[in-house]
């Protein structure tokens, strides 16, 4: 069964910074298309960042442009874990963040964690 278990979600302070994780269970991150969106309430989910695998031992990111430059996706092959680390927060920040597992295509999904952004 597969899971995934995001985490670090907060109220925080425009310009600060967060942590999010997404401890992962019944398949592995380094073979799958890892990534984060984000949901407001009456609105799409958006695309936030990817990291995907390639045929080497290097992995390619891609970024929504609302968050390229401040926001970088990570992955702990041996915690099977993804990070996203967002640094320079703003209000519209605020949304539930969600991740992601596809090939590449969204497989699979967390529950969400809620993210918020004061002014």
């Amino acid at each position: 069964q597969v899971q995934l278990v995001e985490s670090g979600g907060d109220t925080v302070q425009a310009g600060g910074s967060l942590r999010l994780a997404c401890a992962v269970s019944g398949l592995t991150v380094s073979t799958f298309t890892m990534g984060w969106y984000r949901q407001v309430p009456g609105e799409e989910r958006e695309f936030v960042a990817h990291i995907r695998p390639t045929w080497s031992t290097a992995v390619v990111t891609e970024y929504g442009d609302s968050v390229k430059g401040r926001f970088t996706i990570s992955k702990d092959n041996a915690k099977n874990t993804v990070y996203l680390q967002m640094n320079n927060l703003k209000p519209e920040d605020t949304a539930v963040y969600y991740c992601m597992a596809g090939r590449p295509t969204p497989d699979y999904w967390g529950q969400g964690t809620q993210v918020t952004v004061s002014s």
